[in-house]
């Protein structure tokens, strides 16, 4: 924080001290992040985190499975570590990853494009979300981002909700 901006009650308004910064693939980024866990049926979200934008997906991992109908988890390769440490009963289909010197498999790499037919599903609402909705935060503070993020997912499942009715 600046010097000064302790005295300064209304320049401490003006900053938000609970958004990151985040460098992922050479962009930088300032904010929260939006973590889900969709429905793969019906494409409705069933779990929603929201994490200042350094936090990584893995950290609410748990936190997402909480509601999961479904034992049968699919994820991007940000969790492979998580595949081994799932809770009792569920299944992996967790993405494989390359790691430097060492390629993946042709199984590995078939397992991913079989996953990838599954896992579009949840990049389509966030698609929906961002680019149809307008999601964008320009809030101060974690509670209002926060606020803003769910009452988005709890928009865009009532209009799932009743596009699945039609």
């Amino acid at each position: 924080m600046p010097e000064g901006w302790i005295e300064n009650k209304n320049m401490l308004r003006q900053k938000d001290m609970d958004a990151k910064w985040l460098k992922k693939n050479g962009k930088n980024s300032f904010g929260y992040k939006m973590h889900t866990g969709v429905d793969k049926k019906h494409k409705l979200i069933r779990a929603v985190e929201v994490t200042s934008a350094n936090v990584h997906d893995s950290h609410v991992f748990e936190e997402l499975l909480v509601d999961n109908t479904s034992k049968d988890v699919w994820a991007d390769s940000a969790y492979t570590h998580k595949a081994d440490n799932l809770p009792e009963g569920y299944r992996s289909h967790i993405h494989n990853r390359s790691y430097r010197n060492k390629a993946l498999s042709s199984f590995q790499v078939n397992h991913n494009h079989e996953n990838s037919k599954i896992r579009c599903r949840v990049e389509h609402v966030y698609g929906f979300v961002k680019g149809k909705m307008g999601l964008f935060i320009r809030t101060i503070g974690l509670r209002r981002a926060d606020f803003k993020i769910v009452t988005s997912s709890l928009a865009y499942n009532i209009w799932r909700g009743i596009r699945l009715a039609a």
